[in-house]
């Protein structure tokens, strides 16, 4: 159980399962507690909806199926995070439909860092990704130029002048890190 704020002095608790049920909005559940998603700016919002619009144009030209979306929430081992931009692979859109939560990860996500982020909880949330069924993770650093790219298998680092591919996940696609920074 976690107790929140619901108004001035009105603490409201609220437990996981009632959070998969109804999840709040730009609200993750963890360690136990709910967290609000904070610090995203005119930049990283930018950002984020291009890389939306990107993977989303992509799969819709090559057929792929599947679906994106933005801050969606998700279950891993532990938590429920909303990572900005994620896609789900036509298969396990068969087999898990749109729940409320989904229950694993996501296949292919990507967390736009924001300037307030801390670079230990960012990379704690991308090993979390990949340990609860998610297969590559984009961490996009607008403010540094950077795009690093993690699988179970290793990782890639792009910056200003190189081109970022999918590692795993949306085979052919790939972006000019300062056409998604730019």
């Amino acid at each position: 159980m976690v107790t929140t704020a619901v108004g001035q002095n009105q603490p409201r608790t609220l437990s996981i399962e009632e959070y998969v049920l109804s999840p709040p909005d730009h609200m993750e559940w963890v360690d136990g507690q709910l967290v609000e998603k904070n610090g995203m700016t005119l930049k990283t919002a930018r950002v984020q909806s291009k890389l939306d619009t990107l993977w989303r144009n992509f799969k819709n030209s090559q057929s792929l199926g599947g679906e994106v979306y933005t801050e969606p929430p998700c279950r891993t081992r532990q938590q429920i995070r909303r990572p900005d931009v994620a896609y789900l692979t036509p298969e396990l859109l068969t087999q898990l439909g749109e729940p409320n939560v989904l229950p694993q990860s996501f296949p292919l996500i990507a967390e736009i860092v924001s300037p307030t982020d801390c670079a230990e909880d960012v990379f704690n949330k991308a090993n979390e990704y990949l340990q609860s069924g998610g297969e590559e993770v984009w961490l996009v650093l607008p403010e540094s130029g950077w795009i690093v790219v993690l699988t179970n298998q290793g990782r890639s680092l792009f910056t200003r002048g190189e081109i970022a591919p999918t590692q795993v996940i949306l085979p052919g696609f790939s972006i000019a890190v300062e056409e998604l920074l730019g």
